[in-house]
């Protein structure tokens, strides 16, 4: 009888480093999607701040903190990266924890080894900790956020994983035959 065996996304693609850089996969508890039905907006943000200490993101914004984080993911949406939340009766919520691979990339040259992939400036002058975009990375669509003053946490679907693993180790090995 075949036994099945869970595996993270990045399962034997990291970690990696290079350029003053490192990249780490990280698993969150659950990934959970939550869009508040229209014109429910408030309620669901303050009943995810009783339930969770954490208000409905804005738009390119995160609340909370590792462990138990808010992302905006779109138009009326977010992922809540931790503990699964209670349900919400105006909002729909779904498991997105498989779908996701999430990766940090740390370290004093994240920003450019984001450079060569990311068509949005993340220079900490304009892209503050807290804050989050849907763009791509390379040629895949991704959520990137800043966590830290050197410290980025990119979600891509869990199908590009190796791709995504592929690309950054790529940019990152750039950086450091660019530092020499």
């Amino acid at each position: 009888m075949v036994k099945l065996i869970a595996k993270t996304p990045c399962e034997g693609l990291l970690p990696f480093s290079a350029g003053g850089c490192s990249l780490t996969e990280q698993a969150p508890e659950a990934i959970t999607s939550i869009a508040p039905e229209k014109g429910r907006e408030k309620l669901v943000s303050d009943a995810l701040k009783a339930s969770s200490g954490m208000a409905f993101p804005a738009a390119n914004r995160t609340t909370g903190k590792d462990g138990n984080r808010l992302i905006w993911s779109g138009a009326g949406q977010a992922f809540l990266l931790g503990p699964v939340p209670k349900t919400v009766k105006a909002a729909a919520m779904t498991d997105q924890s498989d779908a996701w691979a999430v990766m940090r990339l740390e370290g004093e040259n994240a920003e450019a080894v984001l450079a060569r992939l990311v068509p949005v400036d993340l220079r900490a002058v304009t892209f503050k900790r807290g804050h989050t975009s849907r763009t791509m990375l390379f040629h895949m669509a991704c959520s990137i956020t800043r966590v830290g003053a050197n410290a980025f946490d990119i979600m891509v679907f869990r199908s590009m994983a190796k791709s995504a693993v592929h690309e950054l180790s790529t940019a990152m090995r750039s950086v450091a035959a660019q530092l020499g």
